[in-house]
């Protein structure tokens, strides 16, 4: 089994992947990811029962194709995340692999340049059609009709809970968690729970960290029915929903309802630790804390709990989502043999899509999440809705990754004050639609 790791070097326009055949004439494809690197210890691991995390999971899955079809040859481009600049410069090269990880939020601006080739057709040829897709995956990697990668999973921001501090709060009643049903009633609980346990009721990321507070303010404009861009795919963001989403956020920040200036790690940690209640993160999150659960002696030990965020405007049950996904770039010189071990991995993948599940990730596949397997695995019972609820931005919505640092930074300024909340909301906008008038 050969391995390519590329973190930096493939990045140079210089460097060729391999491709096509081995000398022992296995035909060899070349899957550039994310989600890190551990050949160290899932090298030789070909059960994904018997690995943990994104990381081991996909390397056990991609071993056990590679098993499984001993006439294939998997060459893996192991890429920092989100991994782009790394496929744009591959793609100018000429020397794209042959699938690549992405996110369903992306998948238009490649498509859109005809960088990237339609999947759907030859996947229902293998019997994987997108009805075979939850709601929230297919609409997530299809457009204009068409799926143009294989979602294997969706992924939301979730309430991460320590139960052993809402027991303490008062919070837990009868054995039933209570949570908030509107920002009257979530302010009272924080209150609750800083007077009874001396800590924050929010753990939060907040340091150089713009992503979060995108996915929340998204998140609470949805639940209030409103429209974050307008029909013609313009930014609209001056209105009374993105107002309340961030008077919430300002209100839980100016009453020291959350912790602050915390990085991602640290946050993480904190929350591990017992620094606070409820850990806004999301689904890949799930396994470590469920395993962190079940250890002895520790601040989360036989206390975690996991939901969607709960509904504080009730017009509308969305969350924000995105999907992960195997998409084909464009390469005129793949053949015949490459793409088909290509489909083929892609065809196993849909059909091993709960072993991937595992990391906490909303299966892609309606039958998974509806097996007594996925079921069966901790906290999955209500995280389920999300196969319903999960909403991705609209697929016309081009550059959502810079989109989302704006958002995210704007969101931050009126949140901690540095701006007024009509301010930030104005600069947002015109920032957003500026992006959106240069594609």
């Amino acid at each position: 089994m050969r391995r390519l790791t590329a973190l930096l070097l493939l990045a140079l326009a210089g460097c060729s992947q391999p491709g096509g055949n081995d000398e022992d004439g296995r035909t060899q494809i070349v899957i550039q990811r994310v989600f890190g690197a551990c050949e160290a210890e899932y090298g030789d691991v070909v059960d994904p029962a018997e690995a943990e995390g994104e990381c081991g999971i996909m390397t056990a899955l991609i071993n056990r194709f590679e098993a499984e079809n001993p006439d294939v040859d998997v060459v893996e481009n192991i890429v920092f995340w989100p991994g782009y600049d790394q496929l744009t410069a591959s793609l100018a090269a000429n020397d794209a692999p042959d699938l690549v990880t992405m996110h369903g939020s992306v998948l238009a601006d490649y498509q859109a340049r005809g960088l990237l080739e339609p999947v759907g057709a030859e996947l229902a040829e293998r019997g994987i059609e997108p009805s075979d897709l939850t709601a929230a995956a297919r609409t997530a990697m299809t457009i204009d009709g068409q799926l143009w990668a294989l979602p294997i999973d969706s992924w939301a921001p979730l309430w991460h809970i320590n139960m052993n501090l809402f027991r303490e709060a008062g919070l837990v009643r009868n054995g039933r968690l209570i949570l908030p049903e509107s920002p009257e009633e979530l302010y009272r609980h924080a209150r609750q729970f800083r007077e009874r346990t001396g800590k924050p009721y929010f753990v939060q990321g907040t340091a150089n960290e713009y992503a979060g507070f995108t996915r929340n303010f998204y998140t609470f404009v949805m639940q209030q029915n409103g429209t974050l861009f307008d029909e013609n795919g313009r930014a609209n963001f001056q209105t009374p929903e993105a107002a309340a989403a961030l008077r919430l956020f300002r209100t839980i920040h100016e009453q020291d309802m959350t912790t602050k200036n915390q990085d991602y790690s640290a946050a993480v940690s904190g929350f591990m630790n017992g620094d606070g209640g409820v850990f806004l993160v999301g689904t890949w999150m799930v396994q470590t804390f469920t395993a962190a659960s079940m250890e002895q002696d520790r601040p989360l030990s036989g206390g975690y709990a996991v939901y969607p965020y709960p509904q504080l405007f009730d017009a509308a049950n969305r969350t924000f989502a995105d999907s992960h996904g195997f998409a084909m770039p464009r390469n005129r010189n793949r053949s015949d043999a490459e793409r088909d071990a290509a489909m083929r991995f892609l065809a196993f993948f849909a059909r091993n899509d709960a072993a991937w599940a595992r990391t906490g990730h909303l299966p892609a596949m309606q039958a998974a999440i509806e097996s007594e397997e996925w079921r069966a695995l901790p906290h999955r019972e209500q995280l389920a809705e999300l196969a319903r609820t999960a909403t991705p931005l609209p697929k016309d919505i081009r550059r959502q990754f810079p989109i989302e640092t704006i958002v995210g930074q704007e969101a931050a300024a009126a949140i901690s004050g540095a701006k007024t909340i009509d301010q930030a909301l104005a600069d947002m906008e015109r920032r957003v639609n500026d992006v959106l008038s240069n594609i």
